[in-house]
C-alpha cells in the first residue's frame, strides 16, 4: 500500500504541474481558433505535427535511457555522459535541418514559409537540451521546481502570443509606432512559433543550473550502453509520432478539395480540413492530460518498483486505478460536448466533432498502452516497444492513405482509433508471456463497454428530447449513476486510499 501512496504522491506532483502547464497551453486553442482562419490554423498544425519527429530524433531515447541507468549505475556519471552526447547532437542536428529547411518547406507545403523550419530548430535544439534537467529533476524527486519552470515556460508562451497577435496589430496602426517597423501581419504562424521560442529559451535559463551542473566526464563504455538501449525507443518514438501527429500532414496531402483549378485554393482547403481536424482533437484534452500525468509520475516510480517482490501486483492496481479514470475523463467529455464544443471558438469548426469520442477511445487505448509497456522497459526489450509501435504505424499509414481522400478528417480518426487499440492488444499478450502481470482485464473492459454504452444512451434520449436542461441534468445523472456504481464495485479496493478512503466506509456505499 505504501507504493500505491508514494505513486500518487507523484502522480500527483509532477500530474498536477503537467496538467497546469499542458491546460494553460490549451487555453490557446480557443484564442487562436478566433484569431485564425481555419487553412492558418492547419497551417499552424501541420508545422507542429513535424517538430514531434524532429523531438524524437533530437532525443533518441536518452530520456528513457537515463532514468533505467540511472538506477543501475552512477547517477552522476550517467547525467554527465547523457548531457554531453545531447549537446553535440543538439548542434549538428539543428544545422543539418536549417540546411534542409527548402525542401522541407515544400514537403510539408509551406514554401512560402522556409524561415518556420529554421525557427523549429531552434525551438527543438532548446528543447532537446531541457530534456535530461527535465528528467533529473523527476528523478531527484523536486516536483516544486519542475512545476515552477514548465508552468512559467506556459505563462511566458501565452503572453508573447496574445502580445503578437493581439497587442502588435493594435500599435502597428500608428504609423509612427515602433512595432510599423517589423511587425507583418500576414506572418501569424510565424509570430505563434516565436513566441514558442521565447518560452524555451525562458525555460532553458531557469534551467541552467540544472544544465550547466554536468562535468566534461564521458563515459564512452557506458554511453554505448544508454545508445544500445535507447536507439530501438528511437524507432518506436518516431512511429509513435507517425500515429499521433502525421495524420495532419498526410491530410494536408489527400484530403479531398473542390478547389482542383486553383493550387493555392486546393492547398488552403485542405489545410482547413487539417485545421477543423486538429481543433476537435484538443476537445480530448481531459483523457490526454490524464495520460501525461500517469506518464511523468508513474514511469519513475515503476523502474524503482521493479525489485519490490509484489510489483505485479503493484503494476495491476495501478492500472486498474488508472483506467477507472480514463472512463470518467470519457463521459465528463462525451455527455457535456455541448459545453466543450464552445472551447473551439469558430463554429465552422464544429462540423468535425463526430471525431471527438472516437479519439477519446484511442487515446484511452494509448494510456493503457503506456501502462502495458513497463514489460519491455524493465527486460531490456525495448526493440519489442519498437515493432509494436512500428505495426501501430502501419495500420495508421495504411488506413490514411487509403481512406483520406475519400473520408477526409474521419479517416483520420479511425486510423487512430485502431492503430492504438491495436498496440494495446499487442503489448498486453505478448507482455504476459514476458512478464506475468494480473491485470483485471475482463473487468476493465466491462467498464470501458459501458462507458461507452451510457454515452449512447445519452445520445439516444437527447435525439428525443432537445432541451438543454434535460440534455445536462440526465448528463449529471448518466454520470453519477456511473460513479456511484464504480465505488460500489470497487468499494474495497478505494477504502484502501489515502484521505478519501475514511470517507468510504462499509457504511458510506
Amino acid at each position: 500500500m505504501s507504493s500505491i501512496k508514494k505513486l500518487a504522491g507523484q502522480t500527483i506532483w509532477y500530474g498536477l504541474s503537467s496538467i497546469a502547464a499542458r491546460f494553460i497551453n490549451y487555453l490557446l486553442t480557443p484564442y487562436l481558433t478566433y484569431k485564425f482562419l481555419d487553412w492558418q490554423y492547419g497551417e499552424m498544425s501541420i508545422v507542429y505535427a513535424f517538430i514531434p519527429f524532429m523531438n524524437v530524433i533530437y532525443t533518441y531515447g536518452m530520456e528513457t535511457a537515463f532514468f533505467r541507468f540511472a538506477n543501475k549505475a552512477d547517477k552522476n556519471n550517467v547525467y554527465n555522459s547523457t548531457s554531453i552526447s545531447l549537446i553535440i547532437s543538439t548542434v549538428l542536428l539543428s544545422f543539418v535541418l536549417i540546411l534542409l529547411q527548402h525542401p522541407l518547406s515544400a514537403l510539408l507545403q509551406i514554401k512560402q514559409h522556409p524561415e518556420y523550419l529554421s525557427m523549429a530548430a531552434a525551438i527543438i535544439g532548446l528543447d532537446a537540451l531541457t530534456t535530461i534537467p527535465f528528467a533529473k529533476l523527476r528523478q531527484d524527486g523536486r516536483p516544486v521546481k519542475f512545476a515552477l519552470t514548465k508552468v512559467g515556460g506556459i505563462c511566458i508562451n501565452i503572453i508573447s502570443v496574445y502580445f503578437f497577435l493581439s497587442v502588435c496589430p493594435t500599435l502597428a496602426k500608428d504609423p509612427n509606432s515602433w512595432v510599423q517597423v517589423w511587425y507583418n501581419k500576414d506572418w501569424a504562424v510565424g509570430y505563434v512559433l516565436l513566441a514558442n521560442l521565447i518560452q524555451n529559451i525562458v525555460t532553458l535559463l531557469l534551467l541552467l543550473k540544472q544544465f550547466l551542473g554536468f562535468e566534461w566526464k564521458f563515459d564512452k563504455r557506458l554511453w554505448k550502453e544508454m545508445m544500445i538501449y535507447g536507439l530501438p525507443l528511437i524507432i518506436a518514438g518516431f512511429a509513435g509520432m507517425i500515429n499521433e501527429t502525421f495524420d495532419r500532414i498526410m491530410l494536408g496531402w489527400w484530403a479531398p478539395v473542390t478547389h482542383k483549378k486553383s493550387v493555392l485554393l486546393a492547398v488552403r482547403e485542405a489545410k482547413a480540413q487539417v485545421g477543423i481536424y486538429s481543433a476537435c482533437y484538443k476537445l480530448s484534452i481531459l483523457i490526454t492530460l490524464a495520460v501525461q500525468a500517469f506518464r511523468m509520475g508513474a514511469e519513475p516510480f515503476f523502474f524503482k518498483q521493479s525489485t519490490e517482490e509484489n510489483a505485479p501486483r503493484v503494476y495491476a492496481r495501478v492500472m486498474k486505478f488508472f483506467v477507472i479514470t480514463l472512463c470518467l475523463m470519457f463521459l465528463v467529455v462525451m455527455l457535456y460536448l455541448d459545453l466543450w464544443k464552445n472551447f473551439i471558438r469558430n463554429p465552422a469548426m464544429w462540423k468535425g466533432l463526430k471525431v471527438v469520442p472516437i479519439l477519446l477511445l484511442a487515446n484511452m487505448f494509448l494510456g493503457i498502452y503506456y501502462s502495458l509497456s513497463i514489460w519491455y522497459k524493465l527486460g531490456n526489450k525495448t526493440l519489442a516497444g519498437a515493432w509494436i509501435t512500428l505495426i501501430g504505424a502501419i495500420i495508421t499509414l495504411a488506413i490514411n492513405y487509403f481512406l483520406i481522400p475519400v473520408y477526409s478528417y474521419m479517416a483520420c480518426a479511425w486510423a487512430t482509433f485502431a492503430c492504438y487499440g491495436s498496440m494495446m492488444v499487442i503489448s498486453y499478450i505478448w507482455g504476459q508471456k514476458e512478464y506475468k502481470i494480473p491485470y483485471a482485464w475482463k473487468k476493465l473492459s466491462a467498464y470501458i463497454a459501458i462507458s461507452v454504452l451510457l454515452f449512447g444512451l445519452h445520445k439516444l434520449l437527447v435525439s428525443f428530447i432537445s432541451s438543454g436542461i434535460f440534455y445536462y441534468a440526465s448528463a449529471t445523472l448518466i454520470l453519477g449513476a456511473f460513479t456511484l456504481f464504480i465505488l460500489k464495485i470497487e468499494q474495497k479496493e478505494f477504502q484502501r486510499l489515502p484521505v478519501i478512503g475514511k470517507y468510504l466506509g462499509s457504511s458510506g456505499i
